[in-house]
């Protein structure tokens, strides 16, 4: 018996937003934004193969204070997915063209994995564009061959065949809590992984899983440390080891930063406990 059904859509049913399709240089790309339209805008970036849903418990709360923009990065999502590899200059590219399009002339930032690497790069090429920065589970210091190996091989058996329980088992690694694996992400992941585009592109979207590329990709404690922008690194105590890792590392190399523990996530942090998560961003944001 269901004692209480989890949504993405209950998440989202008193909240106001608008999701609508930009064209980016030729992208036609897939963004959320809720908040006043004179609000200080928060970006929100996801992590490898997401969409811009993953903020659904985090949007509502940032947006009675922020405009937020959740982005389905290029290549990525219900967003168009163009042949040739995307590495990190490939996104840094299409955000910054999202901001163009949307009159945004800098910005908070919260990212997750790939998108706290996009994020810090951003931040580190383009400072006048960064306000703050939250990174969650970041990615981008360190090439971890049997990581990279395990997300390749998920990922590919995910989208050849884009059952049911290929699609949930992936999400074991995100979200430590089999509660918050909640069927609306396995259905949304699905019908992602069942479009011809996915299964077209689904090496370019893997390419920072190759050992040479990632490795020509990641910010060196040199390029990490040029970050000006103050930043809230959440460590998340169930997840990854090699995540936590760069969280810790990157956190003592970025000169306004200070460390957020959340011992009881994964990968995940921001929706698996929304409620922790929230106000300690809102919080940093508004100091």
């Amino acid at each position: 018996m269901v004692t209480e059904y989890k949504s993405l859509w209950l998440m989202l049913a008193e909240q106001e937003f608008c999701q609508r399709w930009l064209d980016v240089d030729g992208v036609r790309t897939r963004v959320a934004t809720a908040g006043p339209e004179d609000g200080h805008p928060v970006i929100l970036l996801h992590g490898t193969g997401g969409h811009w849903e993953t903020f659904a418990p985090t949007i509502g709360a940032l947006s009675s204070t922020y405009r937020c923009i959740a982005i389905d990065m290029i290549g990525n999502g219900f967003t168009d997915k163009p042949d040739y590899d995307y590495e990190i200059s490939v996104y840094v590219d299409h955000v910054r063209g999202v901001l163009s399009r949307l009159g945004v002339k800098h910005a908070h930032f919260v990212g997750m994995s790939l998108g706290a690497w996009v994020c810090a790069k951003i931040a580190q090429q383009h400072p006048e564009l960064v306000d703050k920065l939250i990174l969650m589970s970041p990615a981008g210091l360190i090439a971890t061959e049997d990581n990279m190996a395990r997300i390749r091989a998920e990922r590919t058996k995910a989208v050849e065949d884009p059952n049911w329980e290929s699609i949930k088992a992936m999400f074991v690694h995100l979200i430590a809590e089999e509660e918050r694996r909640l069927p609306d992400l396995i259905a949304l992941r699905q019908a992602i992984y069942r479009r011809p585009d996915t299964r077209a592109t689904i090496d370019h979207l893997l390419a920072l899983q190759n050992y040479e590329t990632r490795e020509r990709n990641l910010l060196s404690p040199e390029q990490w440390s040029q970050i000006s922008a103050p930043t809230m690194v959440v460590a998340s105590g169930k997840d990854h080891g090699e995540y936590q890792n760069t969280a810790r590392q990157v956190a003592g190399f970025i000169p306004h930063s200070e460390v957020f523990e959340m011992p009881e996530v994964r990968h995940w942090p921001h929706f698996e406990d929304p409620e922790l998560f929230n106000p300690a961003a809102l919080n940093f944001l508004g100091r």
